[in-house]
């Protein structure tokens, strides 16, 4: 199949034509449709890094008020619809992505570009920023697809130890998520459908885990009973990202970016539980408990930290975060998912009230930590608690709903929604808490 042949159904804008062809006028000096291409394109590729519409409304009202000018925008998942006034006239824009995704490398790079705005970037022509945002937007995956496999293996096996499930189940979620997120990430860089790369990626990975599974049985006589975890090599897919910012986004009354981002993750979550189902009557697996594990408070605690620790550097990575903001990120998810964790087991909190607190200091300790760590918040919050994510209660529910016990997937459906609401209440509360700009409605 030759892609070059498709015809883009996303035209290109060519950014350089709104601005100076000798490029020796200073932004400041421009025209307005200069000065607004540079924020619409600003806030476009904001959009594009997975960040939040408050996030990327504040970033164009900066750069607008840095150029004299006034931005009004309507922010959703996939477009802005934006106008810039300059007080005789106005310019109003509706700028598309193609496609949507998480890259906190470049949101790191974009809000650097915004920060430093003020100092350097209003000396230098439209031209000159228009070639800036090329280099940053040519920012891609800072990881090949191997090592993006890699990272989605040290996530689900992490989160299969923290779900229950001991070492067997640990080594198989470990290849089945690896190969699987591999095989994603191959079909993405060829920009295949989201669809197809979501059943793709679930299909490879129960089929990885329930052929190791099977040859254990065969050869070194496992017990059936380790098909428990076959569902958390599947857990690279949960889209923990937009499932945050959306309820983010709703909290700050941005109706259409919130809902446009919970349909998006309910999407893919339907899509994935369904191809899950799907494949585990096929192969005829069983989301069963995990055996027990005979391990001490104290080893259970520190195997936790280490676990968590890995869950949420894998995750980071997979966000396209370099090692210094993945192991940030990681350090503040070890301290605030163990803190879940023996809440529940010690205290005896309900999980949901549990997922809150442990959100809410994952976000206090980020803003705390935030200006001597140099990165944006968001991209040390969210990487932090997707771990937090119930997608294994997610997968659980709709295996009951195909086998129609509907008293016991309603019961994890149930279970699954109140975490859900939980952690972005915990980041709103921690960032109302912390962030005086955010505690008010303007």
């Amino acid at each position: 199949m030759v892609q070059n042949n498709i015809k883009k159904n996303h035209m290109d804008i060519y950014w350089h034509d709104y601005a100076d062809s000798l490029g020796n006028i200073p932004i400041t000096n421009a025209g307005l449709v200069e000065k607004a291409s540079i924020i619409g394109r600003t806030g476009l590729m904001l959009l594009s890094c997975g960040t939040g519409a408050w996030r990327v409304r504040s970033s164009m009202n900066t750069l607008s008020e840095q150029l004299g000018i006034t931005c009004t925008a309507n922010i959703g998942l996939m477009s802005i619809d934006y106008t810039c006034f300059d007080g005789d006239n106005c310019f109003s824009q509706s700028l598309c992505l193609t496609n949507t995704g998480v890259n906190t490398s470049k949101l790191n790079r974009l809000e650097h570009f915004i920060n430093d705005f003020s100092s350097e970037g209003i000396k230098m022509s439209g031209e000159e920023l228009h070639v800036h945002l090329d280099e940053i937007e040519h920012i891609h995956g800072l990881y090949s697809p191997v090592a993006l496999g890699l990272a989605a293996a040290l996530a689900c096996g992490a989160f299969t130890f923290l779900l229950g499930g001991g070492p067997f189940e640990m080594i198989c979620a470990f290849l089945g998520a690896g190969m699987g997120n591999y095989l994603r990430c191959k079909l993405s860089e060829h920009h295949f459908t989201l669809f197809l790369c979501i059943v793709s990626s679930i299909t490879l990975a129960c089929l990885v885990y329930a052929g190791i599974l099977k040859f254990a049985e065969v050869f070194f006589a496992i017990s059936p009973q380790h098909e428990a975890g076959y569902i958390c090599s599947m857990l690279f897919i949960i889209p923990g990202f937009p499932f945050i910012t959306s309820g983010i986004d709703l909290s700050k009354l941005d109706m259409r970016s919130g809902l446009e981002r919970l349909a998006y993750a309910i999407v893919i979550i339907v899509v994935a539980t369904i191809t899950a189902w799907i494949m585990a009557l096929i192969l005829n697996l069983k989301p069963l408990n995990f055996p027990e594990l005979s391990l001490s408070a104290t080893a259970l605690l520190l195997l936790r930290l280490l676990a968590s620790f890995g869950g949420v550097f894998g995750f980071s990575i997979m966000f396209n975060s370099p090692i210094p903001l993945a192991a940030s990120a990681a350090v503040i998810g070890a301290i605030a998912n163990t803190l879940r964790l023996e809440l529940v087991d010690l205290a005896a909190f309900p999980p949901a009230a549990a997922a809150f607190i442990g959100a809410l200091t994952a976000g206090v300790l980020a803003s705390l930590l935030k200006n001597s760590l140099g990165y944006p918040r968001i991209a040390i919050t969210v990487p932090s608690i997707v771990i937090m994510v119930p997608g294994l209660y997610l997968y659980r529910a709709v295996y009951n709903l195909g086998a129609m016990s509907l008293t016991t997937s309603a019961s994890w459906f149930a279970s699954a929604m109140l975490i859900i609401l939980a952690l972005p209440l915990g980041l709103i509360f921690a960032r109302i808490i912390t962030d005086k700009s955010f505690r008010y409605c303007t």
